[in-house]
């Protein structure tokens, strides 16, 4: 199956990198919210992930790299994009990958990993772009690539979910339907808000 690719450079990067680096990364929801990788230690969120052993699949290095960052087992759903970004003489490829969970395991951290303070967190999808659209205001070059890298994946993926949703309204539903939802949507709205506020 192909898939979107989307290259990113750094300020400074080659054209012809010395060093390439390829990874998966996993795109999970649910209620709502991603499942990130925290850092406690540093403050650091990123979407579970990392580089591709020797001899094992994309699919088989992502469902790896979740349990033994996340200590959940996943099943891939499908691939999603792929990200080449050029930093200096460096290409870091992420293949990123839409899963599921399926059940729990022992996480499996590196030594980096254990000092770092590296724990699973459901966090709300809107407080992820907020959290990576902050791109900008990271001084360490390498940090800010990775989170303007996350920012552009989750920002195309709840887009795509948006016009999918809005395609099986349009489709599914008839006109009465879907002013029956948005009656009730308003008299919760008016439940959630004080007359005092209006």
């Amino acid at each position: 199956m192909n898939v979107e690719t989307i290259n990113q450079y750094g300020e400074k990067y080659s054209q012809t990198p010395t060093f390439v680096r390829l990874g998966c990364r996993a795109i999970i929801i649910k209620d709502n919210k991603i499942l990130l990788s925290h850092e406690k230690n540093t403050g650091v969120y990123l979407t579970p992930g990392g580089g591709l052993e020797s001899g094992e699949s994309l699919e088989e290095c992502v469902a790896r790299e979740v349990r033994e960052e996340t200590g959940y087992t996943v099943s891939v759903v499908k691939p999603f994009v792929k990200v080449n970004e050029y930093f200096y003489e460096k290409l870091y490829v992420s293949n990123y990958f839409v899963c599921e969970i399926k059940g729990k395991a022992e996480q499996s951290l590196t030594e980096t990993e254990i000092i770092h303070g590296v724990e699973p967190e459901w966090v709300d999808i809107g407080k992820a772009l907020d959290v990576f659209g902050n791109y900008e205001n990271i001084a360490d070059e390498e940090l800010a690539a990775q989170y303007k890298r996350e920012f552009t994946v989750l920002n195309k993926f709840t887009d795509k979910k948006m016009r999918i949703m809005t395609f099986n309204i349009q489709h599914c539903l008839d006109y009465q339907t879907i002013k029956s939802i948005l009656i009730c949507l308003l008299i919760q709205l008016k439940k959630l808000i004080p007359i005092s506020a209006v």
